[in-house]
Order: C-alpha cells, then structure tokens, then sequence
C-alpha cells in the first residue's frame, strides 16, 4: 500500500471512491457530478488529494483544502474529506493517509488541520481522536446552504 498525490489525470481513478464516500454521507450516487467535482477542485488547484493505491487501484484517499486561521494568524489546512473502501478498512488505510495530510500541513507551515465528521461517525471519531485530534467543545459550527449551487 502507498500513498499518492492525485491528480485531474487521475479523476477516472478516485470518483468511484468519492462517490461512495458522498453515498455515505446520505447523498445520491452521482458518479459523473462526483468526477466533475473532482476534476475541477484538482485542475485548478483548488484541494490536495492523496490516495491510497494498492497494486490495482485507488482504495482510499483524503482530501484537504487549503484555508487560514485569523485567531492563530496562519495557514490552516481543512481536512474535508476521508474515505477508505468497505474492503480495506480495519488496515490503516486511513491512518496512513491522516499521517499524509498531517505531513502535508507541517510542509506547507500550517498553524494545523480542521476536520468534521457526522456525530454516528464514531468509528471516524476514534481515528481521529487517535491522531491527536481533539473534539472542539467552545465553538458552535453553522451552515447556510444554497442547494441550487454546485460543482
């Protein structure tokens, strides 16, 4: 198992994998809107992508946009997205591709990362957790969604 920076040439390759990832999250499957998501964010440069790859595919990747901290004055980096195939979880597929992103954070001198997860995600939580994430208790997180908006 190795972990690869993916690119646009690689969309074939990954929007299985996000798809299945936005199908976890409730969403419809939606392969062709999930590599035109992907092909946009990665062509212009928009989010970091690693993958992890086995002899044969694309089992797992993470996906990190880049973002500031007023408060720390800095770079920080927003880990948006973690997803490893039901077949390969339970084989730190996921903990190696958190220790990439983390590795990509003190490259680039972020401040750190931020993540969020679903609150049933407790499988996600100890991952994290595990990572030296630790849960934000001082801070309440909203959204304002525009759902006519997308890709």
């Amino acid at each position: 198992m190795r972990i690869v920076q993916a690119g646009a040439g690689d969309v074939r390759r990954l929007a299985p994998l996000f798809d299945a990832y936005r199908v976890f999250y409730r969403q419809p499957s939606d392969p062709d809107a999930a590599a035109a998501f992907l092909e946009k964010r990665l062509s212009r440069g928009e989010s970091t992508v690693f993958a992890a790859e086995d002899d044969t595919a694309f089992v797992g990747f993470v996906q990190l946009y880049p973002s500031y901290d007023s408060i720390m004055l800095g770079a920080r980096w927003t880990l948006y997205d973690l997803f490893v195939s039901p077949a390969h979880r339970g084989r730190g597929v996921g903990r190696m591709l958190m220790e990439r992103a983390t590795q990509l954070a003190r490259e680039t001198d972020a401040v750190g990362l931020i993540l969020s997860t679903a609150t049933d995600n407790l499988v996600g939580q100890r991952l994290y957790e595990s990572c030296g994430y630790v849960r934000d208790d001082a801070f309440y997180y909203y959204n304002l969604t525009f759902p006519e908006a997308g890709v």
